[in-house]
């Protein structure tokens, strides 16, 4: 029997855990005060940003300590979760890029965050993450590409329903058109209402508290639709989901107009034999 062979007690791997997870706090704490010392800060409620990017850390301590910290800066680290955030209300930029982190819970006890920074980490449930930054009003910048939840369908506009306030998203501005799009493949109901007020249609928007609540199911995109994709060749049971799908594709625009090089001119018509050929027209259809 070989030596990776031979079992290993489950009270060592527990006391070796324990260990690596004390060492892992003692690098940060280490980091942490090297900061403090390069800073020269001398109280906690001085501490308004750390640098704390490129020092290999695992775990970091808790840093509710600072209670004015505003600016953090823990890119290219090889962190998991970020549960040492708790107490720093007033945290306003956060830089998480380029770790392993696989879970983002904690970051709800952030409201005053502007900026989020974590593209290159393992995330990987985009309705967990959503829900932890759904809380966050304030911000306005959000970056989140180059994890394996940016490879779900309409990853994007997802990402823009459900955090309206964000105005930068992957290093890309948040356009008007893709709000617009988000509303009419996530909000059926407010897209109904927008479009019957463009087209001077009237919306029953009375309600009666005596009158029994019905809830419409909602709509979904078959898992065979692809978005933006005109070959689309579904057959649907509801003809409101063939209408939707359809409403999602781009139209075909048709301009027709004579080709006055075909039209005669008065001595030509005046001389005109039979056997001539009539006008033509021009007809351009764009898509």
């Amino acid at each position: 029997m070989s030596w990776d062979q031979i079992p290993v007690p489950r009270a060592f791997r527990c006391w070796s855990l324990r260990r690596a997870s004390e060492t892992a706090l003692q690098s940060s704490s280490r980091a942490v005060e090297d900061q403090l010392k390069i800073c020269g800060h001398k109280r906690d409620d001085d501490v308004f940003e750390l640098f704390l990017s490129k020092k290999e850390l695992i775990e970091v301590i808790d840093l509710s300590r600072f209670k004015k910290l505003k600016y953090l800066w823990l890119h290219h680290n090889k962190l998991h979760g970020i549960t040492f955030l708790t107490r720093n209300y007033c945290l306003t930029e956060l830089y998480l890029n380029n770790n392993a982190i696989f879970e983002i819970e904690g970051l709800h006890y952030l409201p005053s965050l502007h900026i989020l920074l974590l593209h290159h980490n393992e995330l990987t449930n985009l309705d967990a993450t959503v829900k932890e930054l759904k809380g966050m009003l304030n911000l306005k910048i959000l970056s989140l590409y180059q994890n394996p939840l940016c490879q779900y369908n309409l990853y994007r506009l997802y990402i823009i329903y459900h955090l309206p306030g964000v105005e930068l998203l992957d290093r890309k501005q948040v356009t008007e058109k893709e709000r617009r799009s988000m509303i009419t493949i996530f909000n059926h109901k407010k897209a109904h209402i927008v479009q019957s007020i463009a087209f001077g249609g009237k919306v029953d928007a009375s309600w009666d508290p005596k009158s029994p609540f019905k809830q419409k199911p909602a709509q979904r995109v078959p898992s065979d639709f692809a978005f933006a994709n005109n070959v689309d060749k579904t057959v649907f049971d509801d003809p409101e989901d063939a209408v939707f799908v359809r409403s999602m594709k781009r139209s075909v625009m048709t301009f027709s107009s004579m080709n006055w090089d075909t039209v005669p001119t008065r001595e030509e018509r005046y001389l005109e034999e039979e056997g001539t050929e009539p006008a033509q027209m021009l007809t351009v259809t764009l898509r």
